[in-house]
């Protein structure tokens, strides 16, 4: 259970701001902690500071005035940096100084989008799961092996640090920290007046694109020769063949122990690996083009069933094929302009289906 902050003395949240400042994950953080909810008492109160007050210039253009320096970060219960341009460009060591003596005093530390770049250079992430946008997971990886850094979550809370994906996610974790201050109840409120959901399930995974077909591990960049790249273009024309190592190996004119040996050595994955990516990526392509049954699409990419393809899928994507095409299918888009009533029916049936066909799987 959360433990209710003291009434007598309202939560002091301070963003730390950085030139140019995304307005966009800014206002993730104002509007929770800082907006005027009607029927909701303020418990929290709002400021922004930066390492130099005056006007700071913001990705979109127009400059904000900022009063505060980093002095404010002494008084913060909250510190949050939203996020941080460019992404793992250098920071300061006065800000890095002032982030480390408020998380020592005990102010909670967070960060949104790329912010966490900020927190890992302060060595606030050392030994820790955090996460990032999904377009900087690996950066922030491979800038800072230390971190544990999570692709698949919203955001990853520690109690004294804090982290969220990329943009809007910035938005699930300050209800998220609101939730654990002031409990469920006050968060459904603070949620309601900004006409969104107390809680969002699932991950950023679903908003990352598929990998492309021509990068580093699909087999079609320059890390294949020859001999494979040709057995890789007519996989997958034919995903929806039973294409074993064998028969791959035997299109290439290769012994199967040598084709899955030069295939990982050149693909850095194993043939089944890329194999299920590439269906998988079929699978999104058509759920966001077409209308068809998941259980034809699931026949078509070569993964047999309906149940096969939604334990896949959810395993890879973070979500269900039919939440997958609901937020990017086209038909989706295009049945938006219908009624209300059609939208919801559909919905309804797609998540019947989802249901069944785990119960099903459940039951096997």
């Amino acid at each position: 259970m959360p433990t209710p902050l003291p009434a007598a003395r309202p939560h002091h949240v301070v963003a730390l701001l950085n030139d140019p400042q995304s307005p966009f994950e800014l206002a993730c953080a104002a509007e929770v902690f800082g907006g005027v909810h009607a029927e909701v008492p303020a418990r929290y109160t709002f400021e922004i500071c930066a390492r130099r007050p005056g006007p700071l210039p913001t990705t979109t253009g127009y400059p904000l005035l900022v009063e505060s320096g980093l002095d404010a970060l002494r008084r913060a219960d909250t510190v949050v940096v939203p996020g941080w341009q460019p992404p793992g460009g250098p920071v300061p060591d006065d800000v890095l100084d002032a982030l480390r003596a408020a998380h020592r005093r005990g102010a909670r530390t967070v960060s949104i989008c790329t912010g966490a770049f900020v927190l890992a250079r302060a060595g606030l992430l050392d030994g820790r799961r955090a996460t990032t946008h999904w377009r900087r997971t690996g950066q922030l990886a491979e800038a800072f092996p230390e971190v544990s850094v999570a692709e698949d979550v919203l955001y990853v809370d520690h109690g004294d640090v804090a982290t969220s994906a990329g943009s809007g996610a910035g938005i699930d974790l300050c209800l998220h920290l609101v939730r654990s201050d002031l409990g469920s109840s006050y968060a459904a409120q603070v949620a309601r007046s900004m006409v969104l959901p107390p809680h969002r399930d699932g991950s950023q995974l679903p908003y990352a694109p598929p990998p492309s077909l021509t990068g580093p591990g699909t087999g079609r960049g320059t890390g294949t020769d020859a001999s494979l790249a040709p057995v890789l273009e007519w996989a997958l024309t034919r995903l929806a063949a039973d294409l074993s190592v064998g028969r791959l190996a035997a299109y290439a004119g290769l012994s199967p122990r040598t084709f899955a040996r030069r295939f990982v050595r050149q693909v850095g994955v194993s043939p089944g690996q890329w194999l299920l990516q590439q269906r998988v990526d079929a699978a999104r392509s058509l759920l966001e083009r077409t209308d068809l049954p998941v259980e034809t699409v699931a026949v078509r990419v070569g993964l047999s069933s309906a149940v096969n393809l939604r334990r896949r899928f959810r395993t890879a994507v973070g979500t269900t094929p039919g939440a997958y095409r609901r937020l990017f299918g086209e038909a989706a888009t295009a049945a938006s302009a219908g009624t209300a009533a059609d939208a919801a029916d559909a919905a309804d049936a797609a998540d019947a289906a989802d249901a069944a066909d785990a119960a099903d799987a459940a039951n096997r």
